[in-house]
């Protein structure tokens, strides 16, 4: 699985759609167009691509904190607590993420999980102050009893750093980290991918960069993201393994506006039972249950 923060799927905007303004090669490589509002659900015969709700019956903008839990637990995480909330999970949400995260779902089962992004040595100390402000994924794994990766990890190819090519670990926290291109970082996931019955890499400068809609910024992500997913389908094995791709709101397909959307996040499978697994998905509380019945 491969969650992208905050994209979700749009107009046909070549202002304010990053998509179409880049012409994301990713999408006119292996679908022949980009997925719009007008054309949500585009497939071949490998993969789909496909809507999923985040609005969840519950009024106001979609948030990170509830659909991030809805995803990786298969509950209503927004209904539960009567609205969205985020970027962090309400505090009546940790019982839930604690017993029905995916992570402890294969855990449970004896199987091999790997939650493939590394923390710098900043997180690690965060944590150790005893501060609990952490995103969905990070609190899955602490509470489920996984070792979070960290930059040996990443020296040693068996992790990446939240922003694929290790950059941002050197301009921000001061790192001597080789910059490796995104097609060096797919080939390293799915290297990852196929030790482990389930894997989750996460991505979040899509939302970070809807927000700020700094240009330089969109340049370099655009691209990061646009070649590393493009490899990821072009290498992927299709005939053993399945690919989620999916995230928990939309921001990042409008940048008109420095908020979050109201529409739906964009989902794509591929592999195995790919087209049942977009049949089964309506919403965003319907990933878990749907990878790990079909996922066997």
């Amino acid at each position: 699985m491969i969650f992208i923060d905050g994209v979700g799927i749009g107009k046909e905007d070549y202002t304010y759609n990053p998509f179409f303004k880049y012409q994301f090669k990713t999408f006119l490589k292996h679908f022949n167009e980009i997925p719009s509002l007008k054309n949500s659900i585009i497939k071949n015969k490998n993969a789909i691509i496909f809507p999923t709700d985040p609005l969840l019956g519950v009024e106001g903008l979609p948030l990170s904190g509830t659909g991030q839990t809805s995803i990786f637990c298969g509950v209503n995480a927004s209904k539960i607590i009567g609205k969205h909330f985020g970027p962090y999970p309400y505090s009546t949400l940790l019982p839930i993420i604690k017993e029905k995260n995916i992570f402890k779902y294969y855990l449970n089962k004896g199987e091999d999980v790997s939650f493939a992004n590394a923390y710098p040595k900043i997180f690690f100390e965060y944590i150790k102050s005893g501060k609990k402000r952490l995103s969905v994924t990070s609190l899955s794994c602490l509470l489920s009893g996984m070792k979070l990766k960290n930059v040996t990890d990443v020296r040693n190819g068996k992790a990446l750093t939240a922003e694929i090519d290790n950059s941002r670990w050197n301009e921000k926290l001061e790192y001597n980290l080789p910059v490796i291109k995104p097609e060096t970082a797919a080939r390293r996931l799915l290297r990852i991918c196929n030790e482990n019955k389930f894997t989750l890499y996460e991505f979040f400068l899509t939302d970070h960069i809807g927000h700020g809609r700094i240009k330089d910024e969109f340049d370099k992500v655009m691209d990061l993201l646009d070649n590393f997913l493009l490899t990821i389908l072009n290498e992927f094995d299709y005939k053993n393994n399945t690919l989620l791709v999916c995230s928990d709101h939309g921001n990042l397909e409008d940048i008109s506006i420095k908020t979050h959307t109201m529409n739906p996040a964009f989902t794509l499978s591929a592999g195995k039972n790919a087209f049942a697994i977009a049949d089964n998905i309506k919403h965003l509380y319907d990933i878990k249950g749907t990878i790990t019945k079909l996922c066997k």
